[in-house]
């Protein structure tokens, strides 16, 4: 288990991270939001445009020793269907990592989760593999490795970054 740099805060990790893939983010204080309704509100759009990133545990075959992470981007609106996911990305078994285990695979808590810098091992840049909801479009908001804090981006860009797979993974 690698553990995060101390020398980076999340804000700079996502910052980072973008900057190496080319992708241009903007940085927006949300504030604090008891729930994607109220962030939504708070930045002035509707909550499809607030993508959550979801941290997933899967298995390719039943009898796998070793569980696999796999990051699933979803509109604010829908959730994921998990049959679905399992479908376009190839796994036998998946589900909802617990949050120390999205913790562990990405160094991000949840509502802070998002692709950039989404990795567990210091210095790694293996991004974890993304999926995404294919109804995803134009400019989106994400976390943005911090609490209270949110990124915009163009989702295009964000999806040609991490050779995101998109598909019908919602519900």
């Amino acid at each position: 288990m690698g553990t995060m740099s101390a020398d980076l805060t999340g804000r700079e990790r996502v910052a980072a991270d973008a900057a190496a893939r080319g992708v241009d983010l903007e940085f927006v204080e949300r504030g604090p939001a008891s729930s994607l309704e109220e962030a939504a509100a708070n930045l002035g759009l509707e909550p499809r445009e607030i993508v959550k990133t979801l941290v997933a545990k899967a298995k390719r075959t039943q009898t796998a020793a070793d569980s696999e992470y796999v990051l699933a981007l979803i509109p604010g609106d829908k959730a994921v269907d998990w049959a679905k996911l399992r479908k376009l990305a190839g796994y036998k078994k998946m589900s909802m990592a617990s949050p120390d285990e999205g913790y562990a695979a990405t160094g991000y808590r949840p509502g802070t989760i998002n692709p950039f810098g989404a990795t567990a091992v210091e210095g790694s840049t293996t991004p974890l593999p993304v999926y995404a909801d294919e109804s995803i479009s134009g400019r989106i908001a994400m976390g943005a490795g911090e609490p209270h804090l949110s990124l915009l981006v163009d989702s295009p860009e964000l999806f040609a970054a991490f050779q995101v797979i998109t598909g019908d993974i919602g519900k």
